[in-house]
């Protein structure tokens, strides 16, 4: 059972949840709602815990001011009418559901056309887009790791197995050991090149597992504009996800 904790930070309280389990370190989680959540071994003192979410204090409230911010901007789910909006590489592209014998869909880079034989079965629109955009994903995102990967080959890196998924706090993730890369499917809705940016730093943890200043370093050789690249990923998020 996770026990609710508070301590004081800057005048502010901090709420948060922890959790007693058999883990190494202190491990600080901060969801989409705001809550905090921290894990710790039962052998750690509760007060060493506590001073140890005021040291983080500064970063809990940056993070909650994101999710806030986020969710201010998070749009309604999904009608699949025509005059919605889909992000497809940083460009919105507008939907239009039309009505046809066939059922098909693309995109001119404008406009997303739904042809379908009933324009008001929201079922099978939704597992049409749905399905679309999950083709455009493993088609962008595995070109780019096409792109990317030959730099890392020297390396003795294997081609890495793609996943895609829907991810809540991540945009990809890597499973060095596994050779596997995860690939949140939103990313989708990003520029290129902030894409190539994930992809790039996900292939580095072949190379450096953790997010050392060796990792760092490495990422900063492959890509010396990935901060560039980073700050228009991190700022535009709000409007995507």
């Amino acid at each position: 059972m996770a026990q609710e904790r508070t301590v004081l930070y800057e005048n502010n309280e901090i709420h948060y949840f922890l959790e007693q389990k058999q883990v190494k370190n202190l491990n600080l989680r901060i969801h989409k709602d705001c809550m905090v959540y921290v894990s710790a071994n039962p052998d750690v003192p509760v007060e060493k815990v506590d001073d140890f979410v005021v040291s983080k204090g500064a970063y809990i409230r940056s993070v909650q001011r994101k999710f806030w911010e986020m969710a201010q901007y998070a749009p309604q789910p999904k009608q699949y009418v025509s005059g919605e909006t889909f992000y497809l590489l940083g460009r919105g592209v507008r939907l239009k559901v039309e009505k046809n014998v066939r059922d098909t869909i693309f995109s001119d880079g404008i406009y997303l056309y739904l042809c379908v034989k009933d324009t008001e079965d929201f079922a099978k629109k939704q597992r049409m887009v749905t399905r679309y955009l999950d083709e455009q994903c493993r088609t962008v995102f595995g070109e780019i790791i096409s792109e990317i990967y030959p730099i890392f080959q020297k390396y003795g890196v294997p081609i890495p197995i793609l996943r895609i998924r829907d991810m809540e706090t991540q945009w990809g993730s890597c499973l060095a050991k596994k050779g596997v890369i995860t690939l949140n499917k939103r990313l989708l809705e990003a520029p290129r090149n902030c894409i190539e940016y994930v992809i790039m730093h996900e292939f580095c943890h072949f190379i450096h597992p953790n997010h050392s200043k060796r990792f760092y370093g490495f990422l900063a050789m492959m890509m010396p504009d990935w901060k560039e690249r980073k700050t228009i990923l991190d700022r535009s998020a709000m409007f995507w996800l």
